[in-house]
C-alpha cells in the first residue's frame, strides 16, 4: 500500500455567493490543478485544500479511470449550472436593492406631507383600509379600497387624510406608479415614526382593488372586550395583537397623552381609568372600546406589560402593524 499526498482544488468559494461546494475524490484519483471557472465575465478561482489519499496498488483495479470520469461529470455539471446559480443570486440581490430604493423614495415623499399634526388621521386611514379583512370570507384587507369607501359613517373625516397621501402619490407616479395600497401602508408606518414611534419596514408590491370592500367589517367603538376579541380573531389577530394595535390611540385627541407623540401613554392612562371620575373632562377620555380593554383580565395583562415597557410595546406594535397591512393583500408577481 502506498500513500500519495497531493493538493487538488476541491473547495470552491465563488464570488459573494454564500454557499460552498466540497467535492471528495475517491481513491485512485490523481491530483491536478483546476482552472478558474469563468462566469459572467469574472474568473472565480478555487481555493486550495491539501488532501492525503490512500490508494491500493492493483494492476487489475480500474477504479481510477471510472472515478475520474465520475468526478469529471460532476465538474461538468458544476460548470454548466454555476453561471445560472450566480445569475439567480445576482438577480435576487438586484430585486432586493431595487425594492429598498423604492421604499426609501416613498418614505421620502410621505415625510414631506405627513406632519405630527396630521399623523393620527393618516394612521387611521391605514387601519381602516386594512381593517376590513375577513379570513373566513377571504375578503377585504390592505387593497386601497378605502378610496371608494369614504362616505361610510365609520370613515368620517378620512377624506382630508387621503388627500395628504394623494399629494405624495401624485409626485411618485411621475417617476413610477405606486398602488394606493402600498402608499397607504407606508404612510401609516411613517405617521408612527415621525411622532417618535418605531421605524416600521413595509413590503411593497400590493395590488389595488377596483371595488369597495364589504361593509360592516371594522370593529365598532361600542364593542365590549369579548366582542373585540372575536372581531380581531376573524381577522387573524390574537388578544396580544389587539392590545398592541389599540396603542395607536395614543395619537390624536382621545386624551391619551400628547396627541402628536407616539409612546406608551395609552396604556398608563388605561390603568388609571380616569373615565370613572366625574370630574372635568376625565370622563371623556378614550372610546368605550378602550375602556372595555381595561376591564378584561387577559387584555389587562398586556396593558400592564406595555405600560411598564415601552420598548416591548414598540416591537409588538411594529410586528402587528406589518401583519395588519399584509392582511388580505394581493401581491404583484416578481
Amino acid at each position: 500500500m502506498t500513500t500519495t499526498a497531493f493538493d487538488p482544488s476541491l473547495l470552491f468559494s465563488v464570488g459573494s455567493f454564500s454557499s460552498s461546494y466540497e467535492f471528495k475524490v475517491r481513491s485512485g484519483v490523481r491530483g491536478r490543478n483546476l482552472s478558474p471557472i469563468k462566469s459572467g465575465g469574472r474568473a472565480n478561482k478555487a481555493s486550495s485544500l491539501t488532501t492525503t489519499i490512500t490508494t491500493t496498488n492493483n494492476s487489475n483495479d480500474d477504479s481510477s479511470e471510472s472515478d475520474f470520469g465520475a468526478f469529471g461529470r460532476r465538474g461538468l455539471i458544476l460548470t454548466a449550472t454555476l453561471p445560472f446559480i450566480l445569475r439567480l443570486h445576482s438577480s435576487t440581490n438586484g430585486f432586493e436593492a431595487h425594492a429598498a430604493d423604492e421604499f426609501a423614495l416613498i418614505r421620502e415623499e410621505v415625510r414631506k406631507v405627513v406632519s405630527t399634526e396630521r399623523a393620527a388621521g393618516v394612521l387611521r386611514l391605514a387601519f381602516h383600509d386594512a381593517g376590513t379583512f375577513d379570513m373566513e370570507e377571504n375578503s377585504g384587507g390592505m387593497n386601497g379600497s378605502i378610496i371608494y369607501e369614504l362616505d361610510r359613517f365609520e370613515n368620517a373625516g378620512l377624506k382630508k387624510s387621503l388627500k395628504i397621501v394623494e399629494k405624495a402619490k401624485s409626485e411618485l407616479d411621475k417617476i413610477k406608479p405606486v398602488s394606493w395600497a402600498d402608499m397607504i401602508a407606508v404612510s401609516g408606518a411613517e405617521a408612527v415614526s415621525v411622532c417618535g414611534g418605531p421605524i416600521i419596514p413595509v413590503q411593497l408590491g400590493r395590488m389595488d382593488s377596483m371595488v369597495p370592500d364589504p361593509e360592516g367589517k371594522l370593529p365598532l367603538e361600542t364593542l365590549d372586550a369579548p366582542g373585540l376579541k372575536q372581531c380581531f380573531l376573524r381577522k387573524g389577530f390574537c388578544t396580544q395583537e389587539l392590545v398592541a394595535l389599540s396603542g395607536a390611540h395614543t395619537l390624536g385627541g382621545k386624551g391619551f397623552g400628547s396627541p402628536t407623540v407616539f409612546d406608551n401613554s395609552y396604556y398608563k392612562i388605561l390603568l388609571e381609568k380616569p373615565w370613572l371620575s366625574s370630574a372635568g373632562m376625565s370622563s371623556m377620555i378614550g372610546l368605550p372600546s378602550d375602556h372595555a380593554l381595561a376591564e378584561d383580565d387577559e387584555c389587562l395583562r398586556w396593558i400592564t406589560i406595555y405600560a411598564n415597557d415601552q420598548k416591548r410595546f414598540f416591537e409588538d406594535f411594529k410586528n402587528a402593524y406589518v401583519k395588519l397591512v399584509n392582511s388580505g393583500a394581493r401581491w404583484k408577481s416578481v
